[in-house]
């Protein structure tokens, strides 16, 4: 299920910035005491109780035909459209002006459950300044603090209240999801041609192109697929348009309904500093991998340059040691048929389960090879494990002490389980707990 999205929406100066950080659990956004100084709209995540969702902080919304009004206010309005709840931010301090009110009417027209909540109110003697803010009509105004942390908890209660229910698009559980992801111009949308072997998407040479993710049905190799192509995500500061923007969002929605994401590489450009971060999402997502390395009909494509091009690869993408890497050409269909044949096997491995009893059985030969190690005069012990979760596979490993786990043998028992049973495309977690 697709995570929900919540815009923080309001003129400038009224605590957006601040109200993201305190969600989100980390300064991101800058905060100064200057009206504008959020421009673009700032994606993060958040929690709160059982829910997992992706934040927009927006620039604020201000009346005005200055070029920089008109793209704070186009992002704000890009964000609202793009959001499941709306959060409505007013300083509770200056009570409501005409820039509150034009935010309302933007807000009214996009038809989006708004949350309303009024900043500033640092201690309860100010909380009769919240009464005047009915007046807008997005019913009870909620009383916070954002430089305090006060009265939160009550906004996000009624903000996980506006949550759809279940993902509207349900997934076949035989089918399997795979995205592509990747800069602007390395091959995506040529890809999903070459796939489908028709001209279904359109390709130019002009960057970012596509704007939107497109869900694409295919059936190969006695398997479904839907194939779901994104717009390229180029580096922050170097995106100018709005659009392009807004598409990085799509990309990250796309990623999270997938089973298997293509990470697509130019052998022609190389490996650019962006490549490690977009392949960053798909990871920390806990998606299956692949690597693609597109454009291999550009290179002088013998076994020599291959060898050579893959260990760059690795010694690039460290995090994705995981991850196979197929080296084609979208363009001239060379080995794009050695490509289906990884999907299916990341896939299969994203959801392959263990039973319990062969997993002791490695976990207790990984131990006589390699005991437990010591901290502070303490060893740590480990009693048994078994797998909790697939998508990706997750295992948790009961310890006498979860804090004796050091991350380097964590890492020793993850290349145990994977040798013994493969996990070729997918990453693993494991989790040391405390037995009760």
């Amino acid at each position: 299920m697709r995570k929900s999205v919540v815009a923080i929406v309001g003129r400038p100066n009224v605590g957006k910035s601040t109200i993201f950080n305190r969600l989100v659990g980390e300064r991101i956004s800058i905060v100064e005491d200057i009206p504008g100084v959020t421009r673009d709209r700032i994606y993060a995540q958040g929690e709160w109780l059982t829910s997992t969702f992706n934040i927009i902080d927006t620039g604020g919304i201000e009346v005005g035909d200055e070029p920089l009004l008109m793209l704070m206010r186009q992002q704000a309005e890009l964000a609202i459209d793009e959001a499941d709840v709306i959060i409505f931010m007013v300083n509770g301090r200056e009570g409501i002006t005409a820039a509150d009110e034009e935010v309302a009417k933007i807000l009214f027209k996009s038809n989006k459950p708004v949350v309303l909540g009024v900043n500033k109110i640092d201690n309860p003697e100010m909380r009769d300044k919240i009464y005047e803010f009915y007046s807008l009509g997005f019913g009870e105004p909620y009383p916070i603090s954002g430089s305090h942390g006060l009265g939160l908890g009550d906004l996000l209660d009624e903000v996980v209240k506006h949550f759809p229910e279940s993902d509207p698009e349900d997934k076949d559980d035989d089918t399997i999801y795979f995205s592509l992801i990747g800069r602007p111009n390395v091959g995506k949308s040529s890809l999903v041609n070459a796939l489908l072997n028709e001209e279904r998407v359109i390709v130019s040479e002009i960057e970012g192109t596509t704007r939107d993710a497109i869900d694409t049905h295919l059936h190969k190799d006695d398997q479904d697929f839907v194939i779901i192509d994104t717009a390229g995500m180029r580096k922050r500061g170097k995106v100018y348009e709005t659009t392009e923007k807004y598409s990085v969002l799509r990309a990250l929605k796309a990623i999270e309904r997938s089973d298997v994401v293509l990470v697509l590489i130019d052998a022609e450009t190389g490996i650019r500093e962006q490549d490690k971060k977009i392949a960053g999402y798909a990871h920390d997502a806990g998606r299956a991998i692949v690597i693609v390395v597109n454009k291999w009909d550009t290179i002088q494509s013998d076994e020599k340059a291959m060898k050579e091009f893959e260990t760059k690869v690795r010694s690039h993408f460290q995090f994705l040691d995981y991850a196979p890497i197929v080296f084609l050409s979208a363009k001239t269909k060379k080995r794009l048929h050695t490509l289906i044949p990884m999907i299916k096997v990341a896939s299969e491995n994203h959801e392959k389960r263990i039973p319990t009893n062969v997993l002791n059985d490695i976990i207790m030969d990984a131990l006589a090879m390699n005991p437990t190690p010591t901290m502070k005069g303490k060893r740590l012990k480990i009693l048994y494990a078994t797998q909790v979760s697939i998508k990706p596979p997750s295992f948790v490993v009961f310890v006498n002490d979860p804090e004796l786990m050091h991350f380097s043998y964590e890492r020793f028992l993850e290349n145990k389980i994977r040798d013994a049973f493969g996990f070729v495309g997918t990453p693993i977690k494991i989790f040391a707990r405390r037995r009760q």
